[in-house]
């Protein structure tokens, strides 16, 4: 059958065997070196483990594949402990495949093993009931730089709010027809004319490829940027360091899943604060 499964590019492959450890299905092994997908039928192909690779060497790509087997994947980690396997339903959960979250419960509940399920429910009581005030959804105007004296400290560029892209709506109304800047975390702490130079009349999410979980939901996100929100632009930019690249990879792979076909540029900022280079990709 065909279905989207990982594909990994040795050559770019280093070794660092952290996608491994992202991986609490078990699909993949460290094997002379590299990392290697040893089962298909262990893959969900939901990419857990793109923003893991600090090279950009994993991707996802639709072909033929063994189908995913929830059982024989819970038959697997359920021997590596509770914390394995709250964090593999975490999962399904959080990309509501509730078909296979209901597969694994069953499973465990059949082979009696016992899990904390309180990790499920209060997350959903949480957000049902209380939700947070600060994820609010929100769309303003930028404070008007002309109308301050000279001497003034400079003004905020932001359009909207939330900013973290975990917390984002892609189907918000400020994206309708946006241009829109991915910014990793450290670049408005580095770049010193960050609102000026690459906020102004644009729509911002903000991440961190190397220390946000669930990535493979950024993916999800920015193809419904792309194709719902129809989005004019996307602008990744990142520092010169190499776990920042799984930001752009994170780009590629959503943009290379929409129907739609964007612009896409990179920005690569110095840890001295520098712009390194700027080009469309």
């Amino acid at each position: 059958m065909k279905r989207t499964i990982i594909k990994i590019d040795e050559e770019l492959c280093n070794g660092c065997s952290a996608c491994v450890s992202g991986c609490h299905e078990g699909a993949l092994q460290m094997i002379d070196g590299k990392a290697r997908i040893i089962s298909e039928l262990f893959c969900d192909g939901l990419g857990a483990c793109i923003g893991e690779c600090p090279v950009g060497a994993i991707t996802l790509e639709d072909r033929e594949a063994e189908p995913y087997d929830e059982i024989a994947v819970m038959e697997r980690i359920s021997k590596q402990g509770e914390r394995t396997v709250i964090a593999h339903l975490k999962h399904l959960k959080e990309h509501n495949e509730n078909e296979y979250f209901q597969q694994g419960i069953s499973y465990l509940k059949e082979m009696g093993i016992k899990i904390d399920m309180s990790a499920f429910t209060q997350a959903q009581e949480n957000k049902k009931v209380h939700g947070c005030p600060g994820s609010r959804e929100m769309s303003f105007a930028p404070m008007a730089v002309a109308s301050a004296p000279k001497s003034a400290e400079s003004f905020s560029q932001l359009r909207q709010w939330p900013v973290q892209l975990h917390l984002l709506n892609p189907g918000a109304s400020y994206f309708a027809g946006a241009d829109v800047v991915m910014a990793a975390d450290c670049v408005a702490y580095t770049y010193a004319d960050f609102h000026n130079r690459f906020l102004a009349g644009k729509i911002l999410a903000i991440a961190c490829p190397k220390l946000d979980s669930n990535k493979e939901s950024y993916v999800e996100k920015l193809t419904t940027m792309v194709d719902q929100s129809n989005i004019n632009t996307l602008t990744v930019v990142i520092m010169e360091v190499p776990c920042c690249g799984g930001l752009l990879q994170i780009a590629k792979t959503a943009l290379s899943k929409a129907s739609r076909k964007i612009p896409l540029k990179l920005v690569i900022i110095g840890i001295k604060g520098e712009i390194l280079s700027e080009e469309w990709v």
